[in-house]
Order: structure tokens, then sequence, then C-alpha cells
């Protein structure tokens, strides 16, 4: 039996999972991330409009 270490393991897994995923699944959860940046900087910032006034 050949003894594997784990963190090769590890990595033999995440090369699997982005294998799979692609350059678009990539671009994706990107544009995902960014947009939800967005969306919590605005809606604070429209939070912080509305207890002003």
């Amino acid at each position: 039996m050949e003894n594997q270490d784990p963190t090769e393991n590890k990595n033999s897994k995440m090369k699997t999972w982005f294998k799979r995923v692609g350059i678009g699944g990539l671009i994706f959860f990107t544009v995902k991330g960014i947009a939800w940046l967005f969306v919590f900087y605005f809606g604070a910032e429209f939070l912080q409009d509305c207890a002003g006034k």
C-alpha cells in the first residue's frame, strides 16, 4: 500500500473540484461575490440615509 500525505489528498480533491467547475464557474462566483459586496455596501448606505432623516 502507498502511504499518502493528507495535504496531497486535499490538493487532489481541490484540483478535481476546479476541473469540474471550470473557468465559467470561477467567473460566476467572482461576479457573484462582487455583486454581494455592492449589495451590502449600498444597502448599509441606504439604511444610514433612512435613519438620518
